[in-house]
């Protein structure tokens, strides 16, 4: 079907060509307006199915007004008050107090007004079209009890063909009691609502709204042949810096072009060009870079501006940049003018865009940028200022150029967006309407669609709340008076999301009020069909009362839902959450990372083999360096001391005196740079370290990194005796440093302490892949030998034999929850790919009684009935959290006897509810890092909680289970004192059935995962990795770092199992751990574990020997065996391998 504006343009073209117009459906024709057009003589049109060619210039006028009765000399015929009361004065019936019409001799006033939303509306529903650009126009005035300017916008209420309601954001502007304001603006609608109406809002409630001559007229484009449209030049002089800092000037601080031939900055080339500009020695926000643009730039006319933008310096995440006009005018006043703020960071070069257009000439012009903290240098590549060049043409917004070509006399149409509008407001955090499922959500329509959670939400302007302005756009809500931390800003989004989508939340905020930082948390409230409640949280963000900052997260809705709230909440009680825009859209997929490269070198610290090397560390003699509130002891090399003294026992401490240690040159003060550090490889680092004198007590020791000056963590031990301590860790570095110095610090001030033997050496996982694949072969695989008895061997002699293993034995295991189990896809994964099963919360005493004497089993019937449909055995995760933090208010409130009361209902409940379903128990929670229990109720509690278990459920393996014990980074939790703890247990009479280590892993070494194993295999009891998650932002790494834990726990004959914290994303402890991203698809991690399965499933091919026998070598677990006999005979069966250190013989029954 050809539409009105192809008909139109079709008229035009056959004028070109002296053809006759072409007559509608309707009967009407449209007059050729050739007498308008030029020819480009390089232009060309022809016919059938070749492309047309030309150059277009489509010029913009006026129509008629579509509002009647716009200057109101018919009284308020056509117009109609919304919730409030409304007349039309005029001379003739009396004009307010001091105020006079605008033009012609009357205006409207809007009275009794007790919402600011209230105001006067016309229907236009029948004079306007969708694809058309409108134009708006009114002068507006205030009147009443008014302190300063107050906004008044224009808006456009649409009713859709469903009823639902919505409203459009047309302008607004800043009025005042003693003069008018022209408001002007425009819209343009892509699908046609059921009823449009337009209508005029704003001032506070209390105070008058005045209308004066409304127009709203839409653009009427006219074509010319040969003309071109062109923007001005740039304003804006050395905008590159090509020049260095001609015609810029520092504001207050200091400023020089960085570029190739004097050098960047470390690691920070230009976005564009060869140069940027660093502003430095900044001590306050405002300071920045400016440039005199007086006589550039004139009334009347929009100039756009964008400049590239970053930050250097010591910096956790993002800051505001901000692009402001500094206006002086001849009665030596001064103001400045916003133009648009973006958030900027380290990382990356940011694209500020805005706009500014001025209504008077101040003398003096000045544009600069400013905004980030005092200490922060501000970077700048590439500032523009330009004008569209279409002055004449004031209310251009869109040009849109229809694009024909003729197939086979088909016309279609390709619409072409050439926009000459506002470019979009800080396209980093502002999403437009159509791709965000949350309505009015920069507010420009008021509080619509919103509600209070508990308290009441205001919305407000630039200054409209102290001294706080918007961070994009012209308005920010306030959720206040708020007497819960609960308390905060929510609208229902029911029927907006759909379920097993993943949908990215945005929003920017701030706080005010009793504090001045506090959590901000968005959070998601969920009912399912049955009524049942869920509250998912997305993102949480530490937010301040000094700037915006911006929360993010994701969320993902597994089942059914009946109803869906979002909300933001999480600060004090008396604290103010400001809202500047929130925003809920379907998640983009994000781009697969390329694997990492590296190549595996030696020693970085100096030649494997080489140990003088002045890199080897020997005996280290430890200078104290004052570092604000803790001491740090910078690595000095020791060789020469070594060489002096003579041969030093370094396990020996009592060899080594104090009076041995020699004065260390100057220039070794310096820490020890890393000679070479590769980028995602992992790095491992061992040493021995022991107190000597000054020490009171235990003294806890790490090793240290300074990359780049930020602080990782390579390892740490806690030294108690006077002997030697190993030393263990592991790091990664992910970004490329320009230096590397490694530290040994943390004894207390006075204490001596001495290292030796400290060696940081790059992982080499090839070769350790390669060797626990050859103890994997021992472990886990079994010799089998398959027998056909009752028949001659020699009648089955060459048959042929295919044994196939159809599942390993081996527990792979991974967490779940309640709402996981409604995902479809998510079952599948998991049905397929594990044969354990751990519940992630729905065990745990505070979600199954979160208020004393309310038991809830509920949700861990339902998913105990989903495993055990399945066939999957079950973890019970936990009984108890000897970690204060995870016990519930309740508990916490009572005393001694009520404790002991509480602990023994809730082990005869959950237990005897439960009894011989469970195959595992973790019987009390991380009691390395926690002492909730014991503190209360004395030692012998925590023995008591395995007895009294073991009693009510014989059945059940009881586990210790604590993290941080596997990859030497936590003094609390070393090998050593989990022996130690189980020990003490087991003296108490505690029936420790095994070992849980969590394994929340961050850059695993196999070897220091493999060296806790063996320390805790002496204890003779089962091991398990109960919780196991790597997280890495490449999922390359992620699946590099999984692989090492696998395939260490599944050749280390003390694991007995492992346990997933989850796979799927979303849904994980960690971020960047997920094995399926949310929507399921599965990524290089999924893929690794995966491989790793299959890897770990033996196969065989073979025929049957003179013996009637066959024999293979295979991972425990179940086969299935398939013979086919000479005569074409098939025999198939299954059989199961168990583990074992003597040849299984299994009998085949033909």
């Amino acid at each position: 079907m050809v539409s009105s504006a192809q008909l139109r343009l079709m008229s035009d073209l056959k004028a070109i060509r002296n053809e006759p117009p072409e007559e509608t459906s309707g009967g009407s024709v449209f007059e050729p307006r050739g007498s308008n057009s030029t020819v480009d003589p390089q232009s060309s049109v022809s016919t059938g199915s070749q492309r047309m060619e030309m150059a277009v210039d489509l010029r913009v006028s006026q129509q008629k007004n579509i509002i009647l009765n716009h200057e109101f000399s018919e009284g308020l015929n056509y117009w109609h008050p919304n919730c409030c009361h409304a007349y039309v004065a005029s001379e003739g019936s009396g004009l307010l107090d001091g105020v006079r019409a605008n033009s012609g001799g009357n205006y409207a006033v809007v009275t009794k007004r007790t919402e600011s939303w209230q105001g006067l509306e016309q229907d236009i529903t029948e004079k306007i079209t969708i694809g058309v650009r409108y134009n708006v126009s009114a002068y507006v005035r205030a009147f009443g009890d008014l302190q300063g300017p107050c906004g008044v916008q224009a808006t456009l209420k649409l009713e859709n063909q469903d009823s639902f309601m919505n409203y459009l954001f047309v302008e607004r502007v800043l009025v005042a009691k003693d003069r008018w304001e022209k408001l002007e603006g425009s819209f343009s609608l892509t699908s046609m609502p059921k009823h449009a109406v337009f209508y005029l809002e704003g001032p506070p409630a209390g105070v008058d709204l005045l209308i004066d001559s409304v127009t709203v007229s839409s653009e009427k484009t006219e074509m010319v042949i040969g003309s071109q449209i062109s923007h001005t030049n740039n304003v804006i002089s050395n905008h590159d810096f090509s020049g260095g800092l001609h015609s810029w000037c520092p504001n207050c601080c200091h400023a020089y072009v960085a570029s190739e031939w004097s050098g960047f900055l470390n690691g920070v080339r230009a976005n564009l060009g060869g140069n940027y500009a660093v502003v430095t020695k900044r001590t306050e926000c405002w300071q920045g870079l400016e440039q005199d643009i007086t006589g550039k730039v004139s009334s009347g006319n929009t100039y756009f501006v964008s400049a590239y933008v970053r930050l250097y310096g010591d910096l956790q995440g993002s800051a505001a940049v901000q692009a402001t006009l500094k206006l002086e005018y001849s009665d030596s006043s001064t103001s400045h003018l916003f133009i648009e703020r973006i958030l900027a960071s380290k990382e990356h070069w940011e694209k500020l865009e805005g706009s500014f257009s001025l209504t008077t000439m101040p003398t003096r012009i000045v544009f600069f940028l400013e905004g980030p903290p005092p200490g922060l240098d501000l970077l700048i590549d590439s500032v523009t200022i330009s004008s569209s060049g279409l002055k004449q043409f004031e209310n251009v917004r869109y040009i849109c150029l229809y694009l024909y070509f003729v197939i086979d006399k088909a016309i279609l149409e390709e619409p072409l967006m050439a926009q000459h509008a506002t470019p979009e407001k800080n396209t980093r955090f502002v999403t437009n309407g159509a791709e965000t499922i949350i309505r009015n959500s920069h507010f420009d329509a008021g509080i619509h669609n919103w509600s209070g959670r508990g308290c009441k939400i205001h919305r407000h302007e630039f200054g409209g709340y102290g001294k706080i302005c918007p961070f994009s756009g012209k308005f920010f809500v306030s959720a206040t008076e708020r007497s819960q931390s609960w308390n905060g800003i929510q609208q229902e989004i029911t029927g907006r999301v759909q379920r097993k989508l993943a949908y990215e939340v945005t929003s920017v905020v701030r706080i005010s009020g009793s504090v001045s930082s506090a959590d901000v948390r968005a959070t998601l409230w969920v009912q399912a069909p049955n009524g049942r409640e869920e509250y998912i949280g997305i993102a949480k963000m530490q937010a301040s009362d000094k700037e915006w900052v911006q929360l993010r997260g994701k969320f993902l809705l597994n089942g059914v839902v009946s109803k869906v709230v979002i909300f933001l909440e999480g600060p004090p009680p008396g604290t103010d959450i400001l809202i500047d825009s929130l925003v809920v859209k379907h998640a983009a997929e994000v781009p697969s990372s390329p694997p990492p490269h590296f190549e595996v070198k030696d020693n970085i610290m100096g030649k494997r083999e080489d140990i003088s090397s002045v890199y080897e560390f020997g005996v280290i003699h430890m200078v104290p360096l004052q570092l604000k509130a803790f001491i740090i002891y910078q690595v000095m090399i020791l060789t020469e001391v070594v060489k002096e003294v003579g041969k030093l026992d370094l396990y020996d401490p009592h060899k080594f005196k104090e009076q041995d240690r020699l004065q260390v040159p100057s220039n070794l003060g310096e820490g020890v740079t890393l000679k070479e550090i590769h980028v995602d490889n992992g790095f491992f680092m061992q040493g021995n370290i022991v107190k000597g004198k000054g020490a009171a007590g235990p003294q806890n020791v790490n090793v240290a990194l300074n990359v780049d000056n930020q602080w990782i963590n390579g390892g740490q031990v806690e030294a108690n005796t006077d002997r030697w301590y190993e030393l263990k860790g592991s790091f990664r570095i992910e970004k490329q440093p320009s230096k590397v110095v490694v530290y040994v610090q943390g004894p207390s001030p006075g204490v001596d302490l001495m290292l030796g033997g400290l060696q940081i050496l790059p992982v080499d996982r090839k070769a350790r892949f390669k060797y626990l694949k050859e103890i994997t072969e021992k472990v886990r695989k079994r010799d089998v030998l398959l027998k056909l008895p009752g028949l001659d061997g020699a009648s089955l002699h060459g048959a042929t034999v295919k044994v196939g293993q159809t599942q390993n034995s081996f527990p792979f295991g991974s967490c779940i929850n309640k709402s996981n189990i409604e995902n479809e896809e998510f079952v599948d994964f998991f049905v397929k790919n594990f044969n354990w099963a751990v519940f992630g919360n729905e065990l745990k005493w505070y979600h199954t009684e979160p208020q004393q004497g309310k038991s809830n089993y509920k949700d861990a019937d339902e998913m105990l009935d989903f495993c055990q449909r399945h066939g999957k055995e079950t973890r019970g995760h936990c009984i108890f959290w000897e970690v204060e933090d995870a016990v519930q208010l309740w508990i916490r409130s009572l005393n001694g006897h009520e404790l002991m009361m509480a602990i023994q209902n809730r082990l005869k409940s959950l237990l005897s509810r439960y009894k011989g379903k469970f195959r595992h128990y973790d019987v009390n929670n991380e009691m390395l890092h926690g002492s909730f229990y014991q503190d209360k109720l004395g030692e012998d509690i925590r023995a008591y909680m395995f007895r009294e278990s073991h009693q009510l459920d014989p059945s059940a393996i009881l586990f210790v289970n604590d993290y941080n014990v596997e990859d030497g980074c936590d003094p609390k939790s070393t090998p050593e004192m989990y022996i130690h703890q189980i020990l003490d247990l087991q003296e108490r009479g505690a029936p420790v059935g095994g070992i849980g280590i969590q394994a929340h892993i961050s850059h695993p070494v196999g070897e220091i995962i493999c060296d806790a194993l063996d320390k805790l295999a002496i204890l003779g009891l089962p091991i398990w990795f109960t919780e196991l998650d790597v997280s890495a932002v490449n999922e390359h790494v992620r699946a590099d770092d999984l692989e090492v834990v696998l395939r260490e726990a599944y050749a280390h004959p003390a694991v007995g199992g492992v346990m997933l914290w989850g796979f799927w994303e979303l849904f994980m402890f960690r971020d960047h751990s997920h094995l399926v991203d949310a929507e399921g698809k599965i990524n290089e991690a999924g893929k690794r574990y995966l491989a790793l399965k299959q890897e770990w499933l033996s196969h065989a091919d073979g025929h049957i020997d003179a013996h009637g026998e066959f024999k293979f070598r295979g991972y425990h677990g179940t086969y299935a065996l398939e013979i086919t006999t000479p005569s074409g005979k098939k025999i198939s069966q299954s059989f199961v391998v168990d583990s074992g250190d003597t040849p299984l013989v299994l009998m085949v029954n033909l």
